[in-house]
């Protein structure tokens, strides 16, 4: 009896264990941003050269890659010529850091906060909601016009965002739809149906002494002025993205392939080495 009681209490014990971790969890779970998977494709040298020139036309003027030097981009396939006539525009050297001129003093005070470096952006965003790529691809698509933020852009990925939506010329002014549902299934239903970024909030009030729950849906339409498709736009920003991609670990490929032969060496000197265990150990037996 003393036993049953011991294993018991064992058993009660690691139910509350499990109740406290997987609570965090689910917590984390539930804050994650709405989320798209970014079509990465590493051996795409069109794919990383386009997105190279978006980056450079688009980015690196407030935003630097001060890990990244404009060299590196010879291994998407671009030449040292090329390189020069149509990815630096500063006079500055092949052999360069992809800097940028602007002060961070200066874009602290007009951004509220100093523009980060995205040499490993599509790394650092990398958490249990998804990969860094998939938020940057996400972040990228998920701007919307909103008057009351002081640059007039808001993100669904990125709330009260401080960044002004730069390739918003390409993308169109989206607006923000928000929808209610009080019930939870209709409200999935409509957040799966979506064509778009969409995101679902739990609201909770009260309401004639009790407790209501609602469902508040954001998605986001397009808007006027865009100078691609929407198709077109996804397309680029999946370059730029796959390219940020490659810039946050251009040896990737490189070690990889390193890899692979390394496993291979391995797997032939196992080879060897069990073909001379087997010779050994007959003269033993």
């Amino acid at each position: 009896m003393k036993n049953i009681t011991i294993t018991s209490r064992l058993r009660a014990l690691a139910g509350i264990v499990c109740a406290l971790l997987v609570m965090p969890l689910a917590a984390i779970g539930s804050e994650c941003p709405p989320l798209q998977s970014a079509p990465i494709n590493s051996h795409d040298l069109a794919s990383l050269q386009s997105g190279a020139r978006t980056f450079v036309n688009y980015c690196l003027g407030c935003h630097s890659a001060g890990y990244m030097r404009y060299s590196r981009l010879q291994d998407i396939g671009l030449s040292e010529q090329q390189i020069k006539d149509n990815l630096i525009f500063t006079g500055g050297k092949v052999g360069d850091l992809m800097l940028v001129a602007m002060d961070k003093k200066d874009g602290k005070q007009w951004f509220g906060v100093t523009p980060p470096d995205l040499t490993v952006e599509a790394r650092a965003r990398s958490s249990s909601c998804g990969s860094g790529a998939d938020w940057v691809y996400s972040y990228l698509r998920g701007f919307y016009r909103d008057s009351s933020r002081p640059t007039g852009w808001n993100n669904v990925v990125f709330e009260n965002v401080a960044m002004p939506h730069a390739l918003w010329e390409l993308n169109g002014v989206q607006q923000l739809k928000q929808r209610q549902f009080e019930s939870e299934n209709e409200a999935r239903a409509a957040l799966l149906s979506a064509k778009s970024l969409a995101s679902l909030e739990e609201q909770t009030s009260m309401a004639g002494g009790k407790e209501v729950t609602r469902y508040l849906l954001k998605t986001l339409e397009p808007g006027s002025g865009a100078k691609l498709s929407k198709v077109e736009y996804d397309k680029t920003v999946a370059d730029l993205v796959n390219y940020m991609n490659f810039m946050a670990e251009p040896a990737r490929l490189e070690r990889r392939s390193i890899g692979i032969w390394v496993l291979l060496l391995l797997s032939v000197l196992f080879v060897l080495v069990l073909l001379l265990k087997w010779r050994i150990w007959k003269d033993v037996h």
